[in-house]
């Protein structure tokens, strides 16, 4: 393993004047979700349809429910979003009757194409049969799915800039004139957990993540170089997850379990003194005291960390009715990092776990 400042150039921390995410490494976070269910409605209420069969137009958007970010993990950007819409149609046939209904939309997200999206039409309960009915499940369906296509496609273009940060010999990549507003409005006030939980109708829950105290620091005994110690701090994390402890246990250990939430390819050794690999190499460490079903300790670093350097993490499960808490100790993170630290683990493991396994 090349040293810290030796080696490897993608090991090297390389200055900015900022002092801000040197080389992209660490974990950085931009809720959107403001500036989508701004785009949404306004695309949504754009749609309108006209045939033989009269005109029919989207008239209000009556559900917006979900979230939208952009990370940025070792230079490369991943777009997260998840929404269910609904929203009132009226339609006014070719003899000029006016007819009302809906539009749902139940799984649009970065799990799902735009072909797969589940798209459904229907008319008011109070409403009589019309061919408007069959004109919004052919055509009008179509359009819905070539509004949102465009949503997803905004949303990559339009805020990709920025995200990826230049090195100390390269330019600030420059924010569109027309972006700014709308950026400077999306951004959280605080951490994203925080903001979203304060901004319900504008998410869904999936996660229940409480922050500790303010992290403990100290000067703590495992050096980046010999001899040369270095301040740490302490964290901890709790979360409730909708299964058995037994299955949990196995999502953190299971090599398979591990590639399927991290959406990328990994090493996991579920053993004592087993090793492990993620996130593209970004995080590894070893399994040190597993108790199946009970507890999972293990040294734990992230690239960027001074050489040889770990934190010591224990996650702690206990059953409660159909459900199970974790209770998470981090301790040993280099001062400094904590906050990506901790950012890293609610959305890389628990919120992934939650979004893939349905936990």
């Amino acid at each position: 393993m090349a040293k810290w400042g030796e080696g490897d150039p993608r090991w090297i921390v390389e200055q900015r004047a900022d002092g801000t995410n040197v080389n992209n490494w660490h974990w950085t976070e931009r809720d959107v979700s403001s500036w989508s269910s701004v785009l949404l409605r306004d695309l949504l209420l754009g749609v309108s349809l006209k045939g033989p069969e009269g005109v029919v137009e989207l008239t209000e958007v009556d559900g917006l429910e979900g979230e939208s970010s952009i990370n940025n993990r070792r230079g490369k950007l991943f777009f997260f979003y998840e929404w269910r819409l609904r929203a009132s149609w009226l339609g006014t046939s070719s003899s000029g009757v006016k007819f009302r209904g809906t539009v749902d939309v139940s799984n649009l997200s970065d799990e799902n194409d735009m072909d797969d999206l589940d798209i459904s039409v229907s008319l008011c309960k109070d409403q009589p049969d019309t061919p408007l009915l069959g004109l919004m499940k052919k055509t009008g369906v179509q359009e819905v799915r070539r509004v949102l296509g465009e949503f997803v496609h905004r949303l990559k273009s339009e805020f990709s800039e920025g995200m990826i940060l230049a090195k100390a010999d390269q330019p600030e990549p420059s924010e569109p004139q027309n972006q700014k507003d709308q950026i400077q409005t999306s951004r959280p006030q605080t951490q994203i957990q925080t903001s979203r939980a304060q901004t319900q109708n504008n998410q869904i829950q999936t996660s229940r993540a409480q922050k500790s105290s303010t992290p403990r620091c100290s000067s703590g005994p495992a050096p980046s170089l010999p001899g040369v110690p270095i301040k740490t701090c302490t964290f901890n994390l709790t979360e409730t997850f909708q299964t058995s402890p037994d299955e949990l246990y196995r999502t953190f250990i299971s090599q398979e379990f591990v590639q399927v939430f991290t959406r990328s390819a990994a090493r996991v050794d579920g053993r004592r003194g087993g090793q492990f690999q993620m996130l593209d190499g970004s995080v590894r460490g070893e399994f040190t005291q597993l108790v199946p079903n009970r507890r999972i300790e293990m040294r734990w670093r992230f690239r960027t960390w001074p050489s040889e350097h770990y934190a010591s993490v224990s996650l702690e499960l206990e059953e409660r009715g159909d459900e199970t808490a974790l209770r998470m100790e981090c301790g040993g993170v280099p001062e400094g990092e904590e906050e990506s630290t901790r950012e890293g683990w609610t959305r890389f493991y628990f919120r992934a776990i939650k979004q893939v396994f349905g936990y």
